[in-house]
């Protein structure tokens, strides 16, 4: 880092995440946080504001932080300048969602190779925060996959790649909010610490900085994502408005209580967590997700059902390992139903696609396309059944 000067962190993605957790953390760390986004409103909105309100909501009241030292650059328009902020930035952090890591890798790769390191003593630290396990290394390969003549050793002069687990919950916001954005008071945000083994961590308050990601980010996921969807998705299937509505509905509520109890097996028996630990980390999930000062639509704590029905996220993913050893899963198949059947919801285009891959493909294709199952895993026949049961349905 030159001297004489604060720390910069380069966030992709302007959205309510990126502005509300993440570079709330930085700004409390005293960086200068750089925006890149493609949506020329909020660009323009961050460089003409000087400042906008993270609102945090609880039980308790609501607390307001104040965001300030910010940028703003289109990265679709001004490559060049985006690639000289990467080049002498400190952090690059992302929240994008998974599909689109492919898109930024070019520029952050091209960042990177302009480095100067008789300048930047430290490698640029590159850190994603998506919902979505080891993200930050699926962002490496795209990005490695962007540079000519790819030199491990030499790159790891250049940059270092942390995986990292964030946990909070974000809901829509209101229409009138502009810049500013309300969230939960919980949070969560876990990094590996093992890239820096030889050079010290970034210093950004609140990281929990760990040498073993995997249990946190399999606790997180396949709790706290599989409870919020499967909630939405039995709300949706059962006409609730919001997921507050659907947890009120007893049924529902024991679905998701069952769910996340398989998953339970699973973290517990997996990672060697504490089951009385995990029990009362599952009470307080569901807490979270019902807070009714949180409010979200069951329609858009759905959307994108064939990422969520994919084969590492919040469904696939447990049912398959439990599947594996023999354990059961059925609540977690009756969540993956209820995601199949949400299909040709408006503002979704994911679900415009479920619904067409639903009606053209037979329920084997559809499991491999879809969950990237295979007839070799245990949990493959299962959900045929699922699909062919929705099928079914469809057709009365």
């Amino acid at each position: 880092m030159p001297s004489n000067t604060s720390p910069k962190a380069v966030h992709f993605g302007a959205g309510n995440i990126g502005r509300g957790f993440v570079a709330c953390f930085l700004h409390n760390s005293d960086y200068e946080v750089v925006f890149a986004d493609v949506n020329d409103s909020i660009i323009d909105q961050l460089n003409e504001t000087k400042t906008y309100h993270v609102y945090e909501v609880g039980a308790e009241g609501t607390d307001d932080s104040t965001i300030t030292n910010y940028r703003a650059i289109n990265s679709r328009t001004h490559e060049a300048e985006l690639i000289q902020e990467i080049a002498t930035a400190d952090v690059v952090t992302c929240s994008v969602g998974p599909n689109i890591l492919r898109f930024i890798a070019p520029v952050i790769a091209k960042g990177i190779q302009r480095r100067d390191t008789s300048v930047m003593k430290t490698p640029l630290a590159v850190i994603a925060c998506e919902n979505a396990i080891n993200a930050t290394s699926t962002l490496a390969e795209h990005i490695h996959k962007n540079i000519a003549d790819f030199d491990a050793d030499e790159h790891n002069a250049l940059a270092r790649y942390a995986n990292s687990a964030i946990d909070r919950i974000v809901p829509a916001q209101d229409a009138d909010a502009g810049l500013n954005v309300k969230l939960e008071k919980f949070y969560e945000w876990v990094v590996e610490r093992t890239p820096f083994a030889d050079h010290h961590t970034p210093a950004i308050k609140g990281i929990n900085w760990v040498d073993h990601l995997e249990p946190y980010i399999e606790r997180k996921l396949y709790t706290v994502n599989t409870g919020h969807a499967t909630a939405a998705y039995h709300g949706y299937n059962r006409k609730k408005r919001t997921v507050h509505d659907a947890l009120q509905d007893r049924h529902i509520h024991h679905h998701v209580h069952q769910a996340l109890e398989e998953t339970a097996e699973l973290i517990t028996s997996k990672h060697g967590i504490d089951r009385d630990a995990q029990e009362a980390y599952v009470r307080k999930i569901v807490s979270r997700i019902s807070n009714p000062h949180l409010e979200d639509a069951n329609e858009r704590v759905g959307r994108a059902p064939l990422r969520k029905l994919s084969r590492k996220e919040r469904f696939i993913g447990p049912a398959a390992q439990l599947a594996e050893d023999g354990k059961k899963c059925d609540y977690l198949l009756e969540a993956a139903e209820m995601a199949f059947r949400f299909q040709n919801v408006e503002g979704d285009d994911e679900s415009f696609e479920l619904g067409k891959i639903m009606a053209s493909e037979t329920p084997d294709a559809i499991v491999r396309q879809v969950c990237g199952l295979t007839e070799n895993d245990k949990l493959f026949p299962m959900v045929v059944k699922v699909v062919e049961r929705v099928q079914a349905d469809s057709e009365e």
